[in-house]
C-alpha cells in the first residue's frame, strides 16, 4: 500500500539540509522563545516588529539553493576558470608557505575564526597571547617602539600612518611627500585619503627628496624600503633630511627583508608600515591580510586600531586586556583620529605564528635564500647580455628589456607573470616558493632561444644584493616564544593550549556586541585555501582572472537585491572603510550637483562610534541629533537641525535597526524629512542581518549602506577579523 507521508522526489532531490542545519534553532526552540515574549509565530513576531511601510513588496531575486555537495562543486568549476600561473609580480604580493600545523590548526580551525573580537579579556587569553606575539613580531622587525594588533592592509596602514604624523608631528605643514617608488596601489589610497582632508600630496623622485625639501614644506614623507623596482635604499640621509626640516619619516618596509636589512627604528624612522602577507597568508588575490603599523613611544597615544597590553590579574599573574582605549572611536566619537576600531586578528594570527614556528633563525634562513636566488637570476641575465637597472637588491630585480612585449609574452607562454615597471623595463621578484627551475625557467624567458648560463656555475653562491652598510647586525625575534615551538608536536600543543584559553563558538553561543555571531559552515570555509583561489595574484592580469570576475559579478548582483541599491561595490576591506566609502560617495554626489559646500552630517546619538569618525575624515562636520525614551531618532530634533542647516546639510547616518535593537516606525519619514532639505541618508549596514528578505534600505529611502559581510553573511569573525565591508 502506498504511503502518502512519503516526500515527493523534488523534495528529496532539493533537501534543505543546509537550512535545517545552520539557520538557527530547532522548531521546538523557537517555540519555546516565542512564548516566553508571548507571541504566536516567528511571522506574527515580524508583523509586531517590522513596520509595515517598509516591508518589501516582492521576495529577492535568488537562484535556488543548492546543497552543500552542489555548491561546492559550482564553486570548484568557478575557481577552475582561474590561470594558476607562478606569479613574479611582488608590488606587496608573494608566494608563500603556509606550514600545514598552521592553515588546519588556525586558519581552518573554528576555535579560532569563530572566535569574537576580545572585548572581554577574560574570554580571550589565547588570541591576545597571539596578537601580543604579533605586536612582538612587528617591533622587533623594524626597530620601532610600539606596534598595533594590526591594520587593514598596506595601503591603509600608509594612510594611517600619514594622518598619525599629521596630528603628532610639529609641523604646520600641510604637505605630504610620496617617493616615487612606493607600491601604486599605496600611493592612490593615500592620494584619496589626503584629499577630504585638506592635504596636498607631492610625488617625488626618492634620489631628489632632500633636494626638494631644500625649498619646499611637508609634515612627512612615505619612503618604501625596498623600492618598488628592487632598489635597496640607504634611507638615513633622507631621514635626516626630514627631520632637519621638523618633518616626520615614515618607511613602507619588507619584513622578511628586515631580517637581513637594517630596521627603520635604527635608520631614525618615526613610523614604519607595512604588510605581514608573506608570513604565511596566501595571496588570495589580494586578502585579506594583516598590515602592520609600527611607532616611536611618544606617539603610542595617537596610535590607531586596537592595541594589547600585558597586565596583572587579580592572582598576581600576567593576563592580556586591550590597552589604551582612550583613542577609540567609542569613547571619541567625532574627535576621533581614525576609524578603524579593529584589526585583522585572523591573518595576524597566522603571520605571528609563521614567525613563531620558524623563528629568528628559520625566517633568514628563507629570506637569504630569496635573496641568493635573487642575486643568481641577476647575475645569469647580465651574463646573458641582459642589463640590471640597479644595483642592489633584495628579491627583486629590474631588467631593462626593449624587447618587453616579446619577454611578457614569452612568460605567460611558460606559465609565468612578470611585473610590466615601465615601456622598456619588467621587474621580477622573486619568494618562498621559489625553485632552481624556477629561476632556470626566468633565463630562458629572456634568453630568445639562446643557450642559457649554467646554474652549477653559481652553485657556491654569488654576492648577494644587499649594501654591505645596510646589513642587519642587532638581534630580533629574542623572546622564548619565537625560539621554543619548532617542532609540529611543540607547536601544535601551543596553539592547542592557547585555543583552550579562549571562548569561540565551536564551544558555547556568545551574546555579546552588535556583531551577529553564526558558526560559518564548514563548507563555506573550505574554499578559501583552495589553489585556484588561495595563490591568484591581485595583479595578475584580468584574464587570468575569470573565475574571481564572475564570483565578484554573482555577489554583487546578489547583495543588489537585498539591499534594494543599484550598485554594489566589493572594494572596501572592512565596515569602517565601507563607510569612509559610501560617504565619499555622498560628498562626491554633492560636488556633481555644484553643491560641494554641503558638509553637515547628522548623526544620532545612539549611533556606532566609527560613525562620526568616518564623518570627520571626510571632511564633514558631525552635528549629534537626540534619541527618545525608547531609542527612536527624536524626529523633532532632527527637523530642528535639518532646517537649521538646510543649506549646507550633506548627509544623516542612522543604523537600521538602531543600536538599541530599535525598528523605528517613521523611518520613511526621516528618509523624506533629510531629501527635502537635499541630504542623503546612509543607513549603516551593521544590523542588515534583521532585514533580509523583510525590508531593504534601497527601497525605503536609503542612498547608501555598507554590509559587514561577517555579521550577515558568512565571512569568519576570526577574532575581530579579516573584515569586509561592500558598499
Amino acid at each position: 500500500m502506498l504511503n502518502t507521508h512519503l516526500p515527493t522526489l523534488a523534495e528529496l532531490e532539493h533537501a534543505t539540509e543546509f537550512q535545517a542545519r545552520h539557520l538557527g534553532p530547532w522548531d521546538e526552540e523557537q517555540q519555546h522563545m516565542l512564548s516566553a515574549i508571548g507571541v504566536a509565530s516567528r511571522q506574527a513576531l515580524i508583523d509586531g516588529i517590522v513596520p509595515a511601510s517598509i516591508k518589501r513588496g516582492n521576495p529577492m531575486e535568488l537562484p535556488a539553493p543548492l546543497t552543500e555537495a552542489q555548491a561546492l562543486a559550482e564553486l570548484k568549476a568557478i575557481a577552475q576558470q582561474n590561470k594558476l600561473m607562478r606569479n613574479f609580480i611582488g608590488q606587496g604580493y608573494y608566494g608563500t608557505l603556509t606550514p600545514g600545523v598552521i592553515l588546519r590548526n588556525i586558519l581552518e580551525n573554528p576555535a579560532w575564526y569563530t572566535a569574537y573580537t576580545p572585548y572581554q579579556a577574560e574570554i580571550s587569553q589565547g588570541r591576545m597571547e597571539a596578537l601580543i606575539n604579533f605586536q612582538t613580531m612587528v617591533t622587533d622587525l623594524t626597530g620601532m617602539a610600539i606596534a598595533n594588533a594590526s591594520m587593514l592592509d598596506e595601503a591603509t596602514a600608509a594612510a594611517e600612518a600619514m594622518t598619525l604624523a599629521a596630528r603628532g608631528g610639529k609641523s604646520k605643514s600641510t604637505r605630504f611627500v610620496v617617493c616615487h617608488d612606493v607600491f601604486p596601489q599605496t600611493l592612490e589610497v593615500i592620494q584619496t585619503r589626503a584629499k577630504p582632508l585638506g592635504i596636498t600630496v607631492d610625488l617625488v623622485h626618492a634620489a631628489q627628496l632632500a633636494e626638494h625639501l631644500q625649498t619646499n614644506d611637508c609634515f612627512a614623507a612615505l619612503m618604501q624600503y625596498p623600492g618598488v623596482n628592487g632598489q635597496v635604499r640607504d634611507l638615513r640621509p633622507l631621514i635626516d633630511a626630514l627631520h632637519a626640516k621638523g618633518a616626520m619619516a615614515i618607511v613602507a618596509a619588507d619584513l622578511l627583508a628586515l631580517t637581513l636589512l637594517t630596521p627603520p627604528g635604527e635608520l631614525g624612522a618615526d613610523i614604519a608600515c607595512g604588510t605581514t602577507q608573506r608570513f604565511g597568508m596566501p595571496m588570495g588575490n589580494g586578502g585579506p591580510h594583516a598590515a602592520y603599523l609600527a611607532t616611536k613611544d611618544e606617539l603610542k597615544r595617537s596610535m590607531p586600531g586596537r592595541l594589547v597590553g600585558v597586565s596583572v590579574d587579580s592572582h598576581g599573574d600576567p593576563a592580556y586586556r586591550l590597552a589604551l582605549q582612550t583613542r577609540e572611536q567609542h569613547i571619541r566619537r567625532e574627535k576621533a583620529t581614525s576609524n578603524i576600531c579593529t584589526a585583522q586578528v585572523l591573518p595576524a594570527v597566522v603571520a605571528s605564528m609563521y614567525a613563531v614556528y620558524h623563528g629568528p633563525e628559520g625566517l633568514k634562513r628563507i629570506a637569504l635564500r630569496v635573496a641568493s636566488y635573487a642575486s643568481i637570476l641577476a647575475e645569469g641575465l647580465k651574463a646573458m647580455g641582459r642589463q640590471v637597472v640597479h644595483t642592489t637588491w633584495f628579491d627583486t630585480i629590474q631588467v631593462l628589456a626593449e624587447d618587453r612585449e616579446a619577454v611578457l609574452a614569452a612568460a605567460v607562454k611558460l606559465g609565468i607573470n612578470l611585473r610590466d615597471a615601465s615601456s622598456d623595463s619588467v621587474t621580477i621578484s622573486l619568494d618562498e616558493t621559489t625553485t632552481r627551475n624556477d629561476i632556470i625557467d626566468l633565463w630562458t624567458v629572456f634568453s630568445g632561444g639562446k643557450p642559457l648560463p649554467s646554474f652549477a656555475a653559481f652553485e657556491n653562491g654569488v654576492a648577494l644584493g644587499l649594501p654591505a652598510k645596510l646589513r642587519r647586525e642587532s638581534a630580533f625575534l629574542t623572546h622564548p616564544v619565537f625560539n621554543t615551538h619548532h617542532s609540529e608536536t611543540d607547536m601544535l600543543r601551543y596553539l592547542r593550549g592557547l585555543a583552550d584559553k579562549d571562548l569561540a563558538l565551536d564551544r558555547t553561543m556568545i551574546p555579546l556586541g552588535s556583531c551577529t555571531m553564526k558558526l560559518n559552515a564548514t563548507s563555506e570555509m573550505i574554499p578559501i585555501t583552495w589553489p585556484e583561489f588561495a595563490h591568484i595574484h591581485p595583479f595578475a592580469p584580468r584574464d587570468q582572472l575569470k573565475g574571481y570576475e564572475l564570483l565578484n559579478e554573482e555577489l554583487c548582483a546578489w547583495l543588489s537585491q537585498a539591499t534594494g541599491y543599484a550598485g554594489i561595490s566589493l572594494q572596501p576591506n572592512a565596515g569602517s572603510q565601507g563607510e569612509y566609502a559610501g560617504l565619499l560617495i555622498i560628498k562626491a554626489y554633492h560636488e556633481s550637483k555644484g553643491e560641494g559646500h554641503r558638509d553637515i552630517c547628522l548623526i544620532p546619538e545612539s549611533a556606532h562610534g566609527t560613525n562620526p569618525a568616518s564623518a570627520q575624515m571626510v571632511g564633514m562636520k558631525v552635528v549629534v541629533t537626540k534619541c527618545d525614551a525608547d531609542g527612536n531618532v527624536d524626529l523633532d530634533d532632527l527637523k530642528a537641525k535639518c532646517e537649521q542647516h538646510s543649506a549646507n546639510l550633506a548627509a544623516v547616518m542612522i543604523t537600521y535597526p538602531s543600536t538599541y535593537g530599535v525598528f523605528e516606525t517613521r523611518v520613511t519619514e526621516l528618509c523624506k524629512l533629510v531629501h527635502q532639505h537635499g541630504g542623503r541618508v546612509y543607513v549603516d549596514g551593521a544590523n542588515m542581518n534583521a532585514l533580509v528578505g523583510l525590508a531593504a534600505p534601497g527601497q525605503f529611502g536609503g542612498d547608501v549602506s555598507h554590509l559587514n559581510l561577517h555579521k550577515t553573511f558568512c565571512i569568519p569573525h576570526g577574532g575581530g577579523g579579516p573584515g569586509g565591508g561592500p558598499v
